[in-house]
């Protein structure tokens, strides 16, 4: 029997079978990509405080320039306490030039602050309760839940939502909506891995614009190639 066109199975809900294909394929093509440097950290420390502060910095960042701004940042600043004894103008200079640094040095200084008030000091391991920190959003929050207490969460980007919603794994307008739907549709095993897959195979292959559909591992699965053959 033949296998079901990409278009027909998109408008039904992804079966557990083939969530694990999609999964395995990308992870034999993109597993060996190097690992984003919040997993190095990671696996060096398991310092809610740092994995936090390190994922604040890496948002927008090349890793490189994440991890320099790690390496002057951390040894001044080694704890809440430390860095609240900084002035943003000092925490610039530690952290330059990753993106949006004034920005980020704002948050950084009011972190410490918050985290007293609100949480006694202690990072919180609740993406509800992490996205009230400054400069937390869903994305660090829910990278933060899986890093530093290796709890389930899935972290969508723009690369997670634009890619799912083009294999027709969900249907929403947000990467918001995106996370909401895939933890309804993904078994709980997957979340960790969902968004490093994604993100390497949407920043090498499955770009916005000029996606490059041939030799795609899983372009029979995908309705947009399955468009793009008809279409030759």
């Amino acid at each position: 029997m033949s296998r079901p066109s990409a278009t027909k199975r998109a408008s039904k809900r992804p079966s557990e079978a083939l969530l694990d294909e999609i999964h395995q394929a990308l992870k034999r093509a993109f597993g060996e990509v190097q690992a984003p440097i919040m997993d190095l950290v990671a696996a060096q420390t398991q310092d809610p405080y740092r994995i936090l502060v390190g994922t604040l910095l890496s948002a927008r960042t090349k890793d490189q320039t994440t991890a320099a701004a790690i390496g002057r940042l951390f040894p001044v600043a080694p704890n809440p306490e430390a860095l609240e004894r900084l002035s943003i103008e000092e925490i610039e200079q530690l952290i330059f030039p990753v993106g949006f640094y004034h920005a980020k040095a704002q948050h950084l200084k009011a972190l410490p602050k918050v985290l007293r008030e609100r949480f006694g000091g202690v990072i919180p391991h609740t993406v509800e309760e992490l996205v009230e920190l400054p400069g937390v959003g869903r994305k660090t929050a829910n990278l933060v839940v899986a890093l530093a207490f290796h709890l389930p969460a899935i972290c969508v980007d723009t690369h997670v939502h634009r890619i799912n919603n083009r294999l027709g794994l969900v249907k929403t307008k947000t990467p918001l909506e995106t996370e909401m739907a895939l933890r309804k549709l993904l078994p709980e095993r997957l979340w960790m891995d969902w968004n490093a897959i994604f993100v390497s195979f949407g920043q090498t292959r499955c770009k916005p614009i000029g996606p490059k559909c041939d030799g795609c591992p899983i372009g029979h699965l995908c309705p947009l190639y399955a468009q793009r053959a008809e279409e030759r």
